[in-house]
């Protein structure tokens, strides 16, 4: 499986990637600078560059065209301005989704915040909880073929390899590394196809909880 994986180094993105690689998959990550390369090139990872603020639709679709399958993991960062959230969370997520679709992706995955509905419009993370709605809704109304993950609240502890993934649950912690397993997970199995879920850390084996969970 040929697996582009948009923002590979952030932290989910680089667990993401080592895991597939691991896993015998050809990766390729998408990096904003050249400087990042080195990381993921000891992996066995090729590496593309991807300016999700400058590269237009066309620009993303030529360089993703050989993949199978997208994992969107971009995220502008905690430091940065509702500018840089419309840019890089809402504009970079739609032009990665049209751009997959023109290149003929069999399967996008999004990584997105716990709570996009407009009820969870509110507070210092409004404009990034607007920006993730959006672009979920234009996923889901894209035609793609595509799978959205909702994690809790991100965590740098180890992985503890157990989760709970419903189409609701209570809001909680998840470490990186278990989020990006879940992905690799649903990434291996098409009948994650069209599924929206939340995960936090809980009592049931990755793979187990992702086999189970159907909406």
């Amino acid at each position: 499986m040929n697996i582009f994986v948009i923002g590979a180094n952030g932290q989910i993105g680089r667990h993401l990637v080592k895991s597939l690689i691991d896993q015998g998959n050809e990766v390729t990550a998408g990096i904003r600078k050249n400087s990042q390369a080195a990381f993921f090139e000891e992996l066995g990872a090729k590496t593309v560059s991807l300016d999700l603020e400058y590269d237009d639709i066309n620009d993303i679709s030529e360089k993703i065209k050989d993949a199978d399958k997208v994992v969107f993991t971009a995220g502008s960062g905690g430091h940065t301005g509702a500018d840089q959230t419309i840019i890089i969370d809402l504009d970079g997520a739609v032009k990665s989704i049209e751009a997959s679709k023109k290149a003929g992706t069999k399967h996008f995955v999004l990584v997105s915040s716990f709570d996009t509905r407009r009820s969870a419009f509110e507070g210092d993370l409004k404009p990034y909880t607007i920006a993730k709605h959006y672009a979920d809704v234009h996923l889901r109304d894209s035609g793609l073929p595509y799978t959205i993950v909702h994690p809790g609240l991100l965590t740098n502890d180890d992985g503890l390899g157990k989760v709970e993934i419903a189409e609701e649950v209570e809001r909680g912690k998840v470490p990186r590394q278990d989020v990006a397993n879940v992905i690799q997970e649903v990434l291996n199995n098409d009948g994650k196809i069209g599924q929206e879920f939340q995960v936090v850390s809980g009592d049931i084996e990755i793979k187990e909880a992702v086999e189970q969970f159907n909406n």
